[in-house]
């Protein structure tokens, strides 16, 4: 069954918002959750999180970065064109219960996933402390829609060339110095980073989540290609997560699997901007 777009705007020039018409997803989406899904018959299924349900409207609002191929396809489709396949909601919900403080780290494109995950901690009741990054200016996503979930917003670019000059790990370091315990912390962006926030908050003792993103296919435990190992057990992204304890996560073997194709990937770019970004159907 097709599922039409029907809203698109660009938030960078590889960056895309759209909203789809997709009711029986939007009732019963909760934070944290995703979708698979596919653009023709012959694409490949890959996951993107719900950024947002709307169930009076029936739709649901997924953010995406073009990254690769399948991705790149995607932001072609226009306004009134359909996605051919959407299989969701999937994965387990966001843990956000009111815990009391809570520190919300997001890195790049993980800004867009990290958005509905802390407005669920701010509609608990939490207190939201929001520290952002990205690698300047001209990439920074978002930044009205986080400052509302939060009640302390720190923006950090990599060249100093908005807000903070300096990682997001820097600046927390920072608010810690200065006093600062939080009761739980969510991370989400590139593994480093992740693997960078979880190493820097364990011997503070500071419970911490990531969403982890490994490469996933069917999206319901099946194929195995999303397992990763946390906690010396292997676990599957796509029905145990995709959050986990970063203290606990396989963090050099998580990102050994990522690469694995990457040549793959890049071939199947290059030969799509080739061809002019058209896909044979």
């Amino acid at each position: 069954m097709p599922y039409k777009i029907i809203s698109k705007d660009n938030l960078t020039p590889i960056t895309h918002r759209i909203e789809i018409e997709a009711a029986m997803i939007a009732n019963s989406a909760k934070p944290g959750q995703f979708v698979v899904l596919r653009t023709h018959k012959k694409g490949e299924r890959f996951p993107l999180t719900i950024s947002h349900a709307n169930p009076d409207k029936g739709t649901i609002t997924l953010i995406f970065q073009e990254v690769g191929k399948s991705s790149a396809h995607l932001a072609t489709i226009p306004v009134g064109g359909e996605i051919l396949d959407l299989l969701g909601p999937l994965g387990k919900p966001s843990h956000t219960d009111n815990v009391g403080t809570v520190v919300c780290v997001g890195g790049g494109y993980g800004n867009a996933v990290l958005l509905p995950v802390a407005r669920g901690f701010k509609k608990a009741g939490n207190n939201v402390i929001m520290i952002v990054g990205f690698r300047n200016k001209d990439l920074i996503i978002l930044e009205d829609e986080l400052k509302e979930v939060s009640e302390d917003f720190h923006i950090c670019t990599d060249d100093g060339s908005f807000g903070f000059h300096g990682f997001v790990t820097a600046k927390f370091q920072e608010l810690i110095d200065g006093g600062l315990k939080p009761d739980s912390v969510m991370a989400i962006g590139p593994l480093p980073m992740m693997k960078a926030v979880s190493n820097m908050t364990e011997p503070y003792g500071f419970p911490t989540w990531v969403s982890l993103n490994p490469i996933m296919v069917d999206g319901t435990g099946m194929c195995g290609a999303c397992r990763c190992t946390v906690g010396n057990e292997t676990k599957f992204a796509c029905v145990d997560g995709p959050d986990f304890d970063g203290h606990k996560v396989a963090w050099d073997e998580l990102l050994i699997r990522l690469g694995a194709y990457k040549e793959y990937e890049k071939q199947a770019m290059d030969l799509f901007e080739k061809e002019d970004k058209t896909v044979k159907t």
